[in-house]
């Protein structure tokens, strides 16, 4: 299993309720609830205890780095934190997530996603969306084109991996109903290998959840495999858009500080529009930051991305009021939001150049 896939196996299991083999997890509310607590419990402190200067802020990777950071350590390595006053450390993820780094003042920004952001604030960590990464959904369902998966209803009667989660299941089911098949005929078997290579080609699955940024581009451009995608993107007329990732920070930098959140997410906004520009630059400040990373991949990712953060270079970054209730509202109909949740004071973007 590569680090990027345990990573985005803890962030699922964590933050959207998207269990491991051993856990049990009945909604994202439950996960966010023990895990933000347990954060406290092992800072010792409240959100309001710990604040570093305004000048050195700490973000937190959602996973191993990776060409959704391209724009970030483009930043870092033109100066452009350092232009704004900021000394900028860059951290990955441990057991305990960037959400909640950021809820308990041990960080100051963070990669994560809007269904793990959601959940958090509904447990009391008051986290805000101060920018999205890429601007629509990358997310496809992936399979071998002999599996003959071609529309959402071909998944009846085939094999999803799944992760486990009660989002990722109703997901599913909307899009298969949508397309006029039985989504009680999907299989959804344990992920039991996160390595789609291997899970796809042993017939572990038939398809599974990836990003197109990274996932398809390995296995179809790199690995040579002969695969097929349904894009959720392609699929809004039956499931909602989000953004995924993210960048948050906490209600209280931008009451207390707004200087520092303006600052930073500015520099930021630069890295994201150089990549986008100059996406060989971008492949170069990632492997130089990450040289454990493939350079074919990594190349290949930085120039599909270029045209995708967002429509237009200088607009990167801006979210939508109806993506956010839209996807808000995809989870109060399956129950995995509670009604009355206040989704304006989720994002913003203000502090956008």
């Amino acid at each position: 299993m590569s680090h990027r896939s345990a990573a985005r196996r803890r962030l699922m299991s964590t933050l959207t309720g998207r269990p491991g083999p051993t856990s049990a997890r009945r909604r994202p509310a439950a996960a966010a609830a023990a895990l933000v607590a347990a954060a406290l419990a092992l800072a010792g402190c409240t959100a309001a205890d710990a604040a570093d200067g305004p000048t050195h802020v700490t973000v937190v990777l959602d996973w191993t780095p990776n060409t959704n950071h391209s724009g970030l350590y483009l930043a870092l390595e033109r100066g452009y934190f350092t232009d704004a006053g900021l000394d900028v450390d860059v951290v990955e993820p441990g057991e305990t997530s960037g959400l909640q780094m950021v809820a308990v003042g041990k960080a100051q920004f963070a990669y994560s996603v809007a269904e793990g952001l959601v959940p958090a604030r509904e447990q009391g960590a008051d986290v805000v969306s101060v920018a999205t990464v890429i601007e629509h959904n990358t997310s496809s369902l992936i399979s071998l084109a002999s599996a003959g998966i071609t529309r959402p209803r071909d998944l009846a009667g085939k094999r999803y991996g799944s992760y486990g989660s009660e989002l990722e299941s109703a997901l599913i089911r909307r899009l298969v109903e949508c397309d006029g098949g039985d989504p009680d005929a999907v299989q959804m078997p344990p992920l039991t290998s996160d390595d789609f290579r291997i899970g796809l080609t042993a017939g572990q699955y038939d398809a599974a959840w990836v990003f197109d940024a990274w996932d398809t581009i390995r296995l179809r451009d790199v690995d040579g495999l002969d695969v097929t995608t349904l894009a959720f993107a392609d699929h809004t007329d039956c499931i909602p858009d989000w953004y995924t990732p993210l960048v948050a920070t906490s209600a209280e930098l931008v009451e207390e500080d707004p200087a520092t959140v303006r600052a930073f997410v500015g520099a930021l906004a630069h890295g994201y529009r150089d990549a986008m520009d100059e996406p060989d630059a971008a492949a170069d400040a990632l492997l130089a930051a990450a040289p454990e990373l493939e350079p074919e991949l990594v190349e290949r990712s930085a120039a599909w991305l270029a045209t995708r953060y967002a429509d237009d270079p200088a607009a990167w970054g801006r979210q939508d009021a109806r993506v956010w209730t839209d996807f808000v509202a995809f989870l109060q109909d399956n129950d995995l939001a509670d009604e009355g949740f206040d989704t304006a004071a989720a994002w913003t973007d203000e502090f956008l150049p």
